[in-house]
């Protein structure tokens, strides 16, 4: 594929407990507003949510949040977007920041982010996408999430060609270079037989 037009970026609304997690947040959407790519996410000013959103301004990028209402006031929304869009519910935000994306990255977060990015790689697992997901790997957050995978699909519950469509690394270039070539597939979900009653 071409490189992508609109970055979903999943991240925490914490800052989290090292420096560096900020520092490569911001480091990402310096790179995102340099390649001229527009950035999507949760719509917080605050945690790594804010750093990446003020970094792709800074540098003249395009920043869309979406947000639901309940949380406008507890994640304070974001003042300074090119376009804040309010939703109703959870679903209703996932929903959105997936049609309006290309790309789905994951920096360190908590719950939230990995139920936001779980579900994109769901969407891939069933066909229903073809965009590139990845994990951008800061300090080897998700190093222990990679060895999970890895035993999902040695347990085969995960076919091996779908773990191979998600990145992991802690390269920036090596990650949007690994995007500008990505070619998504449909590997359909295997049914065991022995997992079929009679």
């Amino acid at each position: 594929m071409p490189q992508p037009t609109a970055i979903c970026v999943y991240c925490g609304s914490s800052i989290g407990r090292h420096q560096e997690y900020a520092e490569q947040a911001r480091a990402f959407g310096e790179e995102m507003a340099r390649r001229g790519i527009a950035l999507v996410y949760g719509g917080g000013k605050v945690g790594l949510m804010g750093t990446v959103a003020d970094a792709v301004l800074a540098g003249g990028g395009k920043v869309i949040g979406v947000i639901p209402r309940q949380l406008v006031e507890l994640e304070v929304a974001h003042p300074g977007l090119s376009e804040l869009v309010v939703v109703d519910t959870m679903h209703q935000r996932k929903t959105r920041m997936y049609e309006l994306s290309d790309a789905f990255v994951a920096l360190p977060g908590g719950f939230g982010t990995m139920d936001e990015m779980f579900e994109m790689l769901t969407w891939a697992q069933l066909g229903l996408h073809r965009y590139p997901c990845a994990f951008l790997d800061v300090r080897g957050y998700y190093r222990d999430l990679r060895t999970m995978m890895e035993h999902m699909v040695d347990e085969n519950f995960v076919r091996p060609e779908q773990r191979e469509n998600i990145w992991f690394g802690d390269d920036m270039t090596a990650l949007f270079d690994w995007m500008q070539v990505y070619q998504g597939s449909y590997i359909p979900k295997w049914i065991d037989p022995s997992s079929v009653s009679a």
